[in-house]
């Protein structure tokens, strides 16, 4: 369980591996566009599109190693960290393109229940 302290602070530490796993992916959906349909990507071909996708799978398997994270989705980004709001258990939820933690949502409402954490 984290604090939102907490989880703030794992999640400014993460920014940059998070960043890199975005640019990856962008880069991993380029290039397997490319392979796939025998077109030119400055990025490389077949090699470059399997090195590519092994340093994203590392990248995201790196993860796995922060307690108790949680990776909800890779496009667009998405991770939850649980938590405890007013006695109650959540997660609080970062999405791609967010430079804080600013959502949260009840464990059994998912992302479409996400609301603001309180001030």
């Amino acid at each position: 369980m984290y604090s939102v302290e907490q989880a703030r602070a794992e999640l400014a530490r993460l920014l940059p591996q998070l960043d890199e796993i975005v640019a990856l992916r962008a880069d991993v959906a380029e290039l397997g566009a490319a392979v796939t349909f025998g077109t030119v990507t400055p990025l490389g071909g077949t090699p470059e599109f399997k090195a590519a996708q092994a340093l994203l799978d590392e990248k995201l398997t790196g993860l796995g190693g922060v307690p108790d994270l949680q990776v909800k989705g890779l496009a667009p980004l998405l991770l939850d960290f649980p938590a405890e709001l007013d006695g109650e258990p959540v997660l609080l939820c970062w999405l791609e393109g967010d430079r804080d933690l600013l959502w949260y949502h009840r464990l059994d409402l998912g992302f479409a229940g996400r609301r603001p954490l309180p001030l």
